[in-house]
């Protein structure tokens, strides 16, 4: 399958828990190489565009870590989940339209279809990147379990795919993360 946005060098696919820090690692990636190079891609996006179209909701409040998406959220996975099932490359095709950057990282993926999807359509550009973080720290970033939220597929649906190519390390430590940040930046940099 030909590519649908512009021929990326690399698509880094970020996973990981709520709080854990995908969207703090992908944006200090994409501020160290740059917006010229380096595009952050979110399936949530269009998912929640989507979604307020076809609920009548304010989709820019539904981008931010507000009460008015959390009031939504268990609705919108499960609306989610349907478009999936039908088109398990719905929103990984919408998200890449466009995008003229060398280099993608895919904040948000959360199931084994989206892995399949780049895998199948970026080959060997496609790497996996699993951002994680103890449970105290991600509750210190305000997380708390939510029953239908934590424990359904769009929180669980990479626990068990084991073999990502990178793992990063969110626990609180800057100097360690600091250095895992620097080593997949170089590689990041081998592919250019």
């Amino acid at each position: 399958m030909a590519p649908l946005g512009g021929a990326p060098r690399l698509v880094l696919l970020f996973s990981g828990k709520r709080k854990s820090g995908k969207d703090f690692v992908t944006e200090a990636l994409q501020s160290r190489l740059g917006a010229d190079v380096c595009a952050v891609l979110r399936l949530s996006g269009p998912l929640k565009e989507q979604y307020a179209q076809e609920h009548g909701l304010n989709f820019q409040r539904l981008l931010d870590a507000s009460t008015y998406k959390e009031a939504f959220r268990k609705d919108m996975i499960r609306w989610g989940e349907e478009k999936r099932q039908a088109d398990p490359g719905f929103f990984c095709r919408k998200i890449v339209e466009g995008i003229s950057q060398p280099i993608w990282l895919v904040s948000d993926t959360r199931r084994v279809s989206d892995i399949q999807w780049f895998r199948e359509t970026y080959g060997a550009m496609t790497q996996t990147v699993r951002v994680v973080a103890l449970e105290q720290s991600r509750q210190q970033r305000g997380w708390v379990f939510t029953p239908g939220v934590d424990d359904a597929e769009s929180e669980c649906g990479l626990d068990n795919f084991g073999g990502f190519d990178w793992v990063i390390e969110n626990h609180g430590d800057e100097q360690h993360l600091e250095e895992q940040l620097e080593n997949l930046i170089e590689f990041i940099r081998s592919r250019l």
